[in-house]
């Protein structure tokens, strides 16, 4: 089987893969990232998973689901669940792992490669799992930041580890396109128009450019 028509699906953990790139001091422009990935193979799928918060007047994350919900990828949420800690501080929770599993199960018998975009150890199960069905699987997270922001045994589990460094200059944004964020009300239909923060500063209002991986949920907490 050559490369190109090996079948890829990735899985991205949304908030794990923000979290990585923020900690490095880029954005990921996910229209590159999609055509990357495109360009190694066979792209079945491209799954990005993230909780949101249903209550709130405005959402900082939904222009950017929204976006990718129209253009390649499968995004897949759920809602957040709110809790006080013993501190009486307000902690949002929305773990994603057992949605992010049950897909990549579900998927594994029809492709030859998983590329996983996070660096919770929760996921080495499942990577096992998934190469006892012949997948290879390739694990995208960093060592470059003290701690490293990738489990040590997620990453010897995986077939291959990318460091997320290594694909910067592929699926990252240039710092100086960062545009300001569009105002609240007025927004448009994501399906016509790229809501304003998602593109290039000097692009026209009709620029489909895709930028920052969205901002994390205030007090957000995604372990069990």
């Amino acid at each position: 089987m050559t490369a190109q028509n090996e079948k890829i699906a990735l899985f991205i953990d949304g908030a794990n893969l923000y979290a990585t790139a923020k900690t490095l001091g880029f954005d990921i422009d996910y229209k590159r990232l999609l055509r990357e990935f495109q360009s190694r193979g066979n792209l079945l799928r491209a799954f990005y998973y993230t909780a949101v918060i249903e209550d709130q007047e405005y959402s900082s994350i939904r222009p950017l689901i929204d976006w990718l919900d129209y253009n390649g990828y499968s995004v897949v949420t759920k809602a957040t669940k709110e809790f006080v800690d013993q501190a009486g501080r307000r902690k949002v929770k929305g773990n994603m792992d057992i949605e992010l599993a049950v897909d990549a199960m579900e998927l594994a018998d029809r492709i030859d490669h998983m590329v996983l975009f996070s660096g919770d150890g929760d996921f080495r199960s499942l990577v096992e799992a998934v190469q006892r069905r012949g997948v290879r699987v390739t694990v995208v997270s960093t060592v470059s930041t003290q701690p490293p922001m990738v489990a040590d045994e997620l990453r010897r589990q995986a077939d291959n580890f990318t460091d997320i460094v290594e694909l910067q200059g592929k699926i990252g944004r240039d710092p100086s396109e960062r545009p300001q964020r569009e105002p609240r009300e007025g927004r448009a239909d994501p399906r016509q128009h790229t809501p304003q923060f998602l593109q290039r500063s000097t692009a026209p209002r009709q620029s489909a450019n895709v930028g920052a991986g969205g901002p994390p949920l205030d007090n957000f907490d995604d372990e069990d």
